[in-house]
């Protein structure tokens, strides 16, 4: 599968097939909340955080590629990525984008 942030592959002429999305929330557990809270004191990366968004942000594409997939893609085009939080220690991440057939000829 071909993911790509552009509206377009070189070479390449695109039917598109759709939306396709993936996402998931993700916490830490109280312990990595409590040292990442002292960190916040003394300045720094949380790297618990950065951890779990590297986590969740792999995990939102594996579900849009399932989806794209489902769809008989040959790619997804114009990817992107957002993030929410959605309470203390916990945040949404999705990935979406377009995904397209090849068109042969």
């Amino acid at each position: 599968m071909v993911i790509v942030n552009t509206d377009y592959i070189a070479g390449k002429e695109l039917e598109m097939l759709g939306l396709v999305k993936g996402s998931t929330i993700q916490s830490k557990n109280i312990g990595h909340d409590i040292g990442q809270g002292f960190k916040t004191l003394v300045g720094g990366e949380l790297k618990s955080y950065t951890e779990m968004m590297n986590e969740a942000r792999a995990l939102a594409t594996q579900r849009m590629v399932a989806e794209a997939e489902t769809l008989g893609a040959d790619a997804i085009v114009n990817v992107r990525y957002a993030s929410a939080s959605v309470m203390a220690g916990a945040a949404e991440v999705m990935a979406y984008g377009t995904a397209v057939k090849f068109r042969q000829g």
